[in-house]
């Protein structure tokens, strides 16, 4: 099967909120500010995840990867948010939508299962604490990341060079910001049902059942932690709470838009919900993972000092020199 579709058209027009004008210096000040915040915040956890021994533990390898993939998948749509939203021609090339398709879902679908790893993490880190260095070893780690990592890319290569073979019969204009499967199966022209059988099963194999798996494991967290002295709770309760949140803010908008018939989308949902799970989930991330974890917290603060120290130490050194 061919990648791309021979009959495609040169470029689509993005329509964006063309019916709603005023909408538009709003968000791309509101995206001019929120994307340095998510570039910034994902590269320190990031950083301080790598660096900083204290956190070479399995939770924050996860997290480490959850702040790389936020860094790709709010990458892959923003810029060009930004670009159509300060110039009057909306347009996308075909081959600019390809890669954005492929990579846009690539990024969202690994950070599903991504997210399910991460309760399982902490599941057999309060539910089983005697087994967790033997369950959770780097080596095990290293594979169920790769394991994650290769059914996103799966996913979004099956699911996208699928979508990208459906007519389009000369339209070339998409009501969204952003080139996303379900606009564009609603796009096509002919027979589709298909397609959007196929993305209901799979968005249930990418969404229903990792989110199931979620809830179960937080269900049994929920019941070892009852069961704990206060102390012990309210640590668990800090790190559980961080990663019950972010679950929420990603898998709330994303059920609401795939898993439900494209033809039933209405026009500006999938605008809306873009911007939620592709702008505002990773900009959030950083934060609700930085202000309710001491040990983050106290990394930041650590490789802050290592910079500043630095700096200071080579000024010093500069002076004396020159002296």
């Amino acid at each position: 099967m061919a990648l791309i579709n021979e009959s495609h058209p040169e470029e689509f027009l993005l329509l964006g909120f063309a019916d709603h004008p005023w909408l538009e210096l709003p968000l791309f000040v509101v995206l001019l500010i929120a994307y340095p915040m998510a570039m910034v915040g994902n590269i320190a956890i990031f950083l301080v995840s790598k660096l900083d021994s204290r956190l070479h533990s399995p939770m924050y390898f996860f997290l480490m990867n959850l702040s790389f993939l936020d860094m790709c998948y709010t990458t892959s749509i923003v810029p060009h948010m930004l670009v159509n939203l300060g110039s009057a021609k909306r347009t996308i090339s075909y081959m600019g939508c390809v890669v954005q398709l492929y990579f846009f879902h690539m990024t969202g679908g690994t950070e599903c299962l991504l997210l399910a790893l991460m309760s399982f993490d902490r599941y057999v880190a309060i539910c089983k604490p005697l087994h967790y260095s033997l369950i959770m070893n780097q080596r095990i780690c290293i594979l169920l990341v790769s394991i994650v990592w290769l059914l996103g890319i799966t996913y979004a290569v099956s699911e996208a060079t699928v979508t990208l073979q459906l007519p389009l019969c000369g339209h070339n204009t998409l009501d969204h910001l952003v080139c996303e499967i379900p606009v564009l199966i609603k796009a096509a022209c002919g027979e589709k049902s298909a397609n959007e059988l196929t993305l209901s099963v799979v968005c249930i194999f990418m969404l229903a059942v990792p989110l199931s798996l979620i809830l179960a494991s937080y269900a049994c967290i929920g019941h070892a932690v009852l069961k704990m002295k206060s102390e012990g709770r309210k640590k668990a309760f800090g790190t559980c709470s961080s990663h019950l949140l972010v679950v929420f803010l990603f898998y709330g908008p994303g059920i609401s838009m795939y898993l439900q018939p494209p033809s039933s989308i209405t026009r500006d949902q999938p605008k809306f919900m873009a911007l939620f799970y592709g702008v505002v989930t990773p900009t959030l991330n950083p934060f609700i993972y930085t202000l309710r974890n001491k040990d983050v917290k106290g990394a930041l603060v650590h490789l802050m000092r290592r910079i500043f120290s630095s700096k200071y130490d080579g000024r010093h050194q500069r002076k004396s020199f020159n002296n």
